[in-house]
């Protein structure tokens, strides 16, 4: 399902747009740092779906890009009949921020979607904007034109917000296999959340309107159908047109409000209050695969754009930033075997060379950070009204410093590239963001082993009883 929030800059305090959430997924995670590639004329990449997907497709190929950008991205193993590793988005080196969200189109979409559809799936749509896109609407379009050349192979419908410092767009592709597709822009004060991603009324009368792009079969096709009908003068509402009709469900409401709330303090809207906004436990839980926050700042520099990350739910891990200009990530948050799929068949053996893990050995032989997290996640969940509170107030001291600390890391790189020294600015921000996660890793590792000794005398272990932890909006 996915979670994702936008914040326009003049809501925020610093004056930078947000872009935060999480994706939803119970297979392994693992923290990409995707080098900027050169690929020969020709070159095709595999998109699409397999007979597996719950609406099922053929995989295909389509032409690859000349280059693609350098980015940054959280990576996951498995998702019904879609190929890995699969993304829900990240940073690239222009600024060109991406979250995808699901997004459910109306019943009658899904029912005539081609059991043999081909072209991109919503991982290969947020993976070729993070490598192509320079801005936000360049995003938009290349998901439109790619629809419109190759396809979409979908799910039952999708979203994105897809951001740059200037603004954003929320784009909804359909089910249905007929290309449609439509986004709206969102601006400076916008405070957008999704789950499920919405779109409501559009401007068809208008269709130059700056604000709104969509395929140009969109209103047509919805006017053979009988679901909408110009001619009467009825606004064009796409959730009801097109989607659920259910408009924002309630966690989307509540989280609106709170951001809007807050953005009216004379303080307006802090880093700290975007990430209370992924980590509260109304809307984050188990099913958290891991957390994002990116300031879309308008870097000079790209290596010191960055994104806060959590390998897993926030609501019990810590932020770090990880900037664009680290050479490397540390081995432990790279990925491991812990939930990645096919895992269990396979061995860390030489005599097994036709099923050899997927894991290198010197990475499994590192500790998983995913595992790590998971596991304290699990001891606070239990016991949430009394370590929730504790967990939540140390996570909080950990990034009101490391905030001040990345400031100055910022400067102190922003003075070597401007000196001419990249590779030094490089092994400086990469040393710095290895170190925080690290620290971050000890820690949780640290805390996990004092909850557990706290929860077995407390409460002992019941390992009958069902899962635990706060209700949630969703």
């Amino acid at each position: 399902m996915s979670y994702g929030i936008y914040i326009g800059k003049n809501h925020t305090a610093d004056s930078v747009s947000y872009l935060a959430g999480y994706g939803d997924e119970p297979s392994s995670h693992w923290l990409d740092v995707v080098e900027r590639k050169q690929h020969p004329e020709g070159a095709t990449i595999k998109v699409g779906v397999t007979a597996h997907a719950d609406l099922p497709g053929l995989l295909s190929e389509i032409p690859q890009a000349r280059e693609t950008a350098r980015h940054i991205r959280v990576s996951y193993s498995v998702f019904k009949g879609t190929p890995a590793p699969l993304t829900n988005g990240g940073l690239n080196e222009y600024g060109v921020a991406v979250r995808d969200i699901w997004s459910p189109s109306r019943p009658e979409l899904v029912a005539m979607t081609p059991k043999d559809q081909t072209g991109p799936n919503y991982s290969d749509l947020s993976r070729i904007v993070l490598e192509r896109a320079k801005t936000a609407v360049e995003g938009v379009r290349l998901i439109g034109e790619l629809i419109a050349e190759h396809g979409h192979s979908t799910y039952g419908g999708n979203s994105n917000i897809i951001a740059d410092s200037n603004e954003a767009w929320v784009v909804i592709q359909f089910a249905g296999g007929q290309g449609l597709w439509v986004a709206e822009r969102l601006n400076d004060d916008s405070i957008r959340a999704s789950r499920p991603g919405y779109i409501g009324t559009i401007p068809v009368e208008q269709p130059d309107s700056p604000d709104f792009l969509y395929s140009p079969n969109l209103v047509t096709f919805a006017t053979a159908q009988g679901w909408y009908d110009q001619a009467s003068g009825e606004p064009f509402n796409v959730n009801k047109v097109y989607g659920d009709g259910k408009g924002k469900w309630d966690g989307v409401k509540w989280i609106e409000d709170e951001l809007t709330s807050l953005a009216r303090r004379p303080e307006k809207i802090a880093i700290e209050d975007v990430i209370w906004a992924v980590r509260t436990e109304r809307l984050t839980g188990d099913t958290a695969g891991y957390g994002q926050v990116v300031p879309l700042i308008d870097a000079h520099h790209p290596e010191l754009r960055m994104l806060w990350h959590t390998q897993i739910a926030a609501v019990a891990a810590p932020f770090v930033p990880v900037f664009m200009g680290v050479r490397k990530i540390p081995p432990e948050f790279q990925i491991h075997r812990y939930l990645t799929d096919g895992e269990a068949e396979r061995f860390l053996d030489g005599r097994h060379s036709d099923d050899i893990s997927l894991v290198p050995q010197d990475i499994e032989a590192t500790r998983s950070a995913s595992y790590v997290f998971k596991r304290l996640l699990n001891l606070v969940l239990r016991h949430s009204e009394v370590f929730l509170p504790e967990v939540t107030v140390l996570w909080k001291a950990c990034e009101r410093k490391l905030l001040e600390t990345s400031i100055d890391v910022a400067k102190a790189a922003r003075i070597l590239l401007d000196a001419g020294e990249p590779a030094l600015a490089a092994r400086y921000l990469t040393y710095f963001t290895n170190t925080e996660l690290v620290k971050a890793l000890d820690s949780a590792q640290e805390l996990a082993a004092a909850l557990d000794i706290r929860g077995r005398a407390l409460y002992g272990i019941n390992a009958a009883s069902k899962p635990l932890g706060p209700e949630q909006v969703w």
